[in-house]
């Protein structure tokens, strides 16, 4: 019985992934094997010595220690892409509030005195506040082509617009998906240079902290719309106000207010809406639950944030899996040790992303504990597990 501890609450569509039979799942539980949360932040939290595995249901993992996780070979998952079309459409929304500068009209008609012919004038009176402009002919600038990214660019190209993409680590599989119509940039700068509207959908890590900043919104054509849906920091707010103070920007559209950015009144910041749908919540709760019960039941790894991705078909009786630093001969090792306890290899599988690696192997015998207790011992690795005897199909 695998035991599953839930920090906030996941949709029940994704909880009945886990077979009762199989999985005990809870809010307060005993020696969990895995986690699964959604906005609860575990940097402080006390993460039991029994967990194997962190399912994170939607994209980011900023609220989970990954460094730790990793010292201690736990893989951490996350759900990529299954929120996206709730993310895109949320873009989509938000670059047609800029454009036709709705927010501001909607709450200024809101306040307009009298009723009838009265309120008719005022209304005409002060239209022209409020002219925007259409999205045809004009350049939408997508930076970062993952699953959000790439389907905000193809949404674009149908709604008439000409489409630049930056993303020097674009995965095969999202180039195949993006529209042959996106065009590409060289550079950040060339990007900025270029576009009109700009949409930002990478994660905050060191290198993009503070990506949109005072120099490259210089490079901007005057009176152009910024948009962030992926991280607060990503934009330096500061180089934003001011560039709105000095219509170098016509508008800041973003899913991450301050005190600061609401004294804007060309600022649209919304209460982080992003993934905020019946649908995503769904499909990032399903996700993850298949991705962590695999991993528990098969030692299979997708979707991960730390660990490479590992799927290895079950051919031997028995299957070890061993997290480990990349270092040399860690396979030698490891297949030393069986093979002095006699045990025979039938299959096997090593993969490796940065300083981290994971091996699958399948026995054709049972190991011992002591065996186990051996390969633990090589110097850098960091989790041994045994999943037993191949269930029958």
């Amino acid at each position: 019985m695998y035991k599953i501890l839930t920090l906030n609450s996941i949709s029940v569509q994704g909880l009945r992934r886990l077979p009762r039979e199989r999985y005990e799942v809870a809010s307060e539980i005993l020696r969990p094997d895995a986690v699964l949360v959604r906005s609860a932040k575990m940097h402080d939290m006390d993460i039991p010595a029994s967990v194997l595995a962190i399912g994170r249901a939607g994209a980011g993992t900023n609220n989970i220690p990954v460094e730790q996780m990793s010292s201690r070979g736990i893989p951490v998952f996350n759900a990529p892409g299954a929120n996206a079309n709730a993310v895109k459409e949320l873009v989509i929304g938000g670059m047609l509030l800029a454009a036709r500068n709705l927010c501001q009209a909607w709450e200024f008609t809101r306040q307009l005195p009298g009723e009838g012919a009265e309120l008719d004038k005022a209304v005409e009176a002060v239209k022209k506040k409020f002219v925007g402009f259409e999205l045809p002919s004009r350049t939408l600038g997508v930076i970062g082509l993952g699953a959000i990214g790439v389907q905000v660019a193809n949404a674009a190209l149908a709604l008439g617009m000409r489409v630049i993409g930056f993303d020097p680590q674009i995965t095969v599989d999202r180039a195949w998906e993006l529209s042959s119509g996106v065009e590409k940039a060289r550079s950040l700068d060339e990007l900025f240079s270029r576009a009109d509207i700009i949409s930002l959908h990478v994660p905050l890590v060191e290198a993009t902290r503070g990506l949109v900043n005072e120099n490259r919104i210089a490079l901007m054509p005057a009176r152009s719309v910024v948009m962030n849906f992926s991280r607060g920091a990503v934009v330096d707010e500061a180089a934003v106000l001011a560039a709105l103070a000095n219509d170098r920007l016509a508008a800041y559209v973003c899913d991450f207010p301050s005190r600061q950015l609401l004294a804007s009144d060309k600022v649209i910041a919304l209460p982080h809406l992003g993934a905020s749908t019946a649908e995503a919540e769904i499909n990032c709760a399903v996700m993850v639950a298949d991705t962590v019960r695999d991993y528990l039941e098969h030692g299979t790894i997708r979707h991960s944030v730390n660990f490479p991705d590992a799927d290895l078909e079950r051919r031997g009786a028995h299957r070890i899996t061993v997290a480990n630093a990349n270092v040399p001969n860690m396979v030698g090792q490891i297949s030393s040790r069986l093979g002095d306890a006699g045990l025979n290899i039938s299959d096997l599988l090593n993969k490796s992303r940065g300083n981290l690696a994971y091996t699958m192997v399948d026995l054709d015998g049972a190991p011992t504990a002591e065996i186990l207790a051996s390969i633990n011992a090589i110097d850098g690795v960091l989790c041994v597990r045994d999943l037993g005897r191949q269930q029958a199909v």
